[in-house]
């Protein structure tokens, strides 16, 4: 090797014990490096930044959008709070998140999933007192082996796939990778299902957390004509064993029913009454055709609510409602805004919401205007006033449309009509054109940090290439190799990627070995091909740690994993699919 090529180890090294020991974010690591290396010559500096027009990129880019106004539509949450309806064990819990999870993050970014999927998993094992340790690790790994079923199915597959055509490959098409990666993803859900739960934390602390008291409001909710609710037990929808609300009422034309029971049936033009805290009472003002009936002056309009946002405050001695029923006060005309719910003193307020007399330190949950922080936030009427983090308004009125869109979108990638980057981009397009998601929600919605990371990542490969130093690794893996015959090098491979994949990110680890598969395949004189798709496995395959991929850092917290939990777990797995990819991958790629 000359000296290019040991500077540019060197490089992948710093680079690699950087990621390893969080000395930077990755995409200043990448890009700081890639400029180095066209800096002293190693590669030109169109070399070192072409990764930023790379299809596979700008496909991860237009995807981040897509997935972002499935979830401003509120398709996401519909199918997320209602997969785990019936369930009533750990394993039908994990029964059905396969079910949606599996072929949703086939199509689909895996971290809004999962960001969708751990507030419901919570809710479930509050209220059947299981602790959400059984449950987090399984979503999260349910989201990494969807992904492996297509070519969209995570940025990975999309990087290697954009640095195989720049190598002369061919184009993987959308279901390619399902022949191995979709038996793949379902032996590793039988791993989950079957040997998994021995291998689980049981963390009992976890379910006084789950169970601790936090501020409860007051809320009534009116069921509109349509409301899917209608005609549906309280059982049936949902409502008699809450996690974080009560249903203390139903009023039906004045006649009062409570206790309710969970046989009572909803009826149209019920009243609710509701005591819950403020993340559940905004999961429960999403359900179609069910608002808050406190205040007439509330905007229901899907079109308006995207002009409003939920904020509490603190009513202050000073407030001229003080004293005054909430149904007679007039928010709307003063504030501009419209009450909601309301809290006294940490205990449950049991009058009719619209007969509560306002008193000083009582906490409104109010729809307001996007300006009203900013205009009120001084107001001697309030003591504090602050954002519900937790709300944002629905796009359902573009519900339909987006299904639309996402259906065109798999037709186009599956069919070749166009391809992949041209179809990605024109969905994307067309949702922000049809108000599926607002251009500044589109922009907000792409992670700059991950584009950046793989765009500039592929100045780091083009350089093992150009130096030799990706010829010279590739040599000794095939001397060492050499008396089992290229399938013991792909079994390496696999296990450099698996390995690597836990220490630093996906992408990073599949753009720095694929110079290395490429190769090894020349060496031996065989395809690629089985090389670069047990890359895109490996590089994947992250369970043996929480780091390794963000999803797994998503349910770290909420699970209250350790460590260990997931090199428990997740290393058999590992084992597992090393086999099942070594024994698949030359069927379908024969070397």
């Amino acid at each position: 090797m000359g000296m290019d090529a040991y500077l540019t180890l060197g490089i992948v090294l710093a680079i690699f014990i950087a990621l390893l020991k969080n000395f930077a974010p990755p995409d200043v690591l990448f890009l700081g490096a890639t400029a180095f290396l066209a800096l002293v010559g190693v590669i030109t500096p169109s070399e070192a930044f072409a990764g930023f027009s790379n299809a596979g990129m700008l496909t991860v880019a237009a995807l981040f959008v897509v997935a972002a106004a499935l979830r401003e539509t509120g398709l996401l949450d519909y199918i997320g709070h209602y997969v785990l309806g019936g369930a009533k064990s750990e394993k039908g819990v994990l029964g059905r998140l396969a079910g949606v999870v599996l072929p949703m993050s086939a199509f689909l970014n895996n971290t809004p999933i999962v960001a969708m999927f751990v507030p419901v998993v919570l809710d479930w094992s509050r209220r059947h007192r299981v602790s959400p340790s059984k449950l987090l690790i399984p979503l999260s790994y349910l989201a990494i082996l969807g992904g492996t079923c297509t070519l969209i199915g995570t940025s990975t597959n999309l990087i290697v796939n954009g640095l195989a055509v720049k190598n002369g490959l061919p184009e993987m098409s959308l279901f390619e990778i399902g022949l191995v990666g979709i038996p793949y993803a379902f032996i590793g859900f039988i791993y989950l299902y079957f040997i998994g739960p021995r291998f689980l934390p049981d963390r009992k602390e976890l379910m006084e957390q789950l169970g601790e008291s936090r501020r409860e409001y007051l809320i009534e909710m009116l069921v509109q004509d349509g409301c899917r609710l209608i005609g549906k037990t309280v059982a049936e929808a949902g409502l008699h064993d809450l996690p974080g609300l009560f249903l203390i009422e139903i009023d039906r034309e004045g006649t009062i029913i409570g206790p309710v029971r969970q046989d009572d049936v909803i009826e149209e033009n019920d009243r609710m009454i509701f005591t819950g805290v403020v993340g559940d009472i905004v999961d429960l003002e999403r359900i179609p055709g069910l608002v808050p009936a406190a205040d007439p002056t509330y905007e229901i309009s899907a079109s308006e609510q995207r002009k409003r946002r939920l904020c509490e405050v603190v009513v202050s001695e000073r407030c001229p409602f003080v004293g005054t029923p909430i149904k007679a006060a007039n928010f709307r005309e003063t504030y501009g805004a419209a009450v909601v719910a309301v809290h006294r003193g940490g205990s449950r307020v049991k009058t009719r919401i619209g007969d509560v007399r306002l008193r000083p330190g009582d906490t409104l949950l109010l729809q307001v205007r996007a300006n009203f922080i900013h205009a009120f936030r001084n107001d001697p009427s309030f003591y504090l006033v602050s954002n519900v983090d937790e709300w944002r308004s629905i796009r359902r009125d573009r519900a339909g449309i987006a299904l639309g869109l996402f259906v065109l979108l798999i037709v186009l990638m599956s069919t070749a009509v166009v391809p992949i980057l041209v179809a990605a981009i024109l969905v994307a397009v067309l949702l922000i054109a049809s108000g599926c998601i607002s251009p500044g929600d589109a922009r907000r919605s792409l992670n700059r940090q991950v584009l950046i990371t793989i765009a500039a990542s592929f100045g780091v490969a083009a350089a093992l290439e150009q130096s030799g130093a990706a010829t010279a690794i590739a040599g000794f893996l095939v001397q060492s190799t050499q008396a089992w015959g290229p399938l013991a090098a792909l079994a390496l491979i696999y296990l450099l990627g698996a390995t690597m994949t836990e220490l630093i990110t996906n992408n990073a680890a599949a753009v720095l070995l694929f110079p290395f598969c490429t190769e090894t395949a020349r060496l031996f004189n065989v395809s690629p091909q089985p090389f670069v798709v047990a890359l895109m496995l490996a590089a994947s395959a992250s369970f043996m740690t929480p780091i390794g991929y963000q999803t797994n850092m998503m349910v770290y917290g909420p699970g209250g994993y350790r460590v260990g939990d997931f090199l428990r777990i997740g290393g058999p797995l590992n084992v597992v699919l090393w086999i099942v990819a070594l024994v698949l991958v030359p069927i379908f790629w024969p070397f």
